[in-house]
């Protein structure tokens, strides 16, 4: 569950103030899954990166899960940040690491030395069986991206953010990326938090809201 309360952020260049947010409220029951539309330089990316705890608002109030992120000291943030799923557009895999890795390296570093039980179905739905032994550039941007979403879902979330995970890839495998994250997060009661700028994209989700000089329309 997510609550936002007059949420305002703004960037500072010398005696110039720019409001990138301003005044924003919003509320995603639990389990239900939002998707972030706007034109580039909307503020939606800064808006999930407020969300997810990687960066703090100027004033207003945000609480994940009953937590309230206003509240928490750099190391709270930091295990914050640890729990939550993140999905990036340019996915954001360690190059000296192999698929499966990266897949169990957050698992890893909340749950050590527990065994990731979903990992072989994970693996089985994602398509990546043949993969596991591959690096990453030895990978397609769909299968880096499907790497990323097992990644986050390994790590057991309870809310996953995805920043424009579909924004390297075209549109047929743009839908199937889209199609199998809301499906799997759906399946373990998760919220979804997607910033995209396709709104063929958005039949996927239970809201959608639009961005727009710092305001959701």
């Amino acid at each position: 569950m997510i609550q936002v309360k007059d949420l305002c952020f703004s960037r500072h260049d010398g005696d110039n103030n720019h409001v990138i947010l301003n005044q924003l409220n919003l509320f995603i029951p639990a389990a239900q899954h939002l998707a972030l539309l706007g034109d580039s330089g909307s503020g939606k990316t800064t808006f999930l990166h407020i969300l997810a705890g990687l960066l703090q608002a100027d004033s207003g109030w945000v609480s994940v899960n009953n937590l309230a992120l206003c509240s928490l000291n750099e190391q709270a943030l930091a295990l914050y940040r640890r729990k939550v799923g993140l999905i990036f557009q340019h996915y954001q895999l360690l190059d000296c690491l192999t698929v499966k890795q990266n897949m169990l390296f957050q698992y890893h570093l909340n749950f050590p030395n527990q065994v990731a039980t979903e990992f072989e179905s994970l693996v089985n739905t994602l398509g990546l069986e043949n993969k596991l032994n591959a690096f990453p550039e030895q990978l397609s941007g769909g299968e880096q991206q499907r790497v990323g979403i097992a990644r986050a879902l390994l790590n057991k979330p309870q809310i996953i953010f995805a920043d424009e995970p579909t924004g390297n890839l075209d549109r047929i495998r743009s839908h199937q990326v889209v199609e199998l994250l809301t499906q799997l997060c759906r399946e373990r009661q998760i919220n979804l938090v997607m910033v995209t700028h396709s709104h063929q994209l958005t039949d996927y989700f239970d809201q959608v809201k639009v961005l727009r000089d710092g305001r959701f329309e």
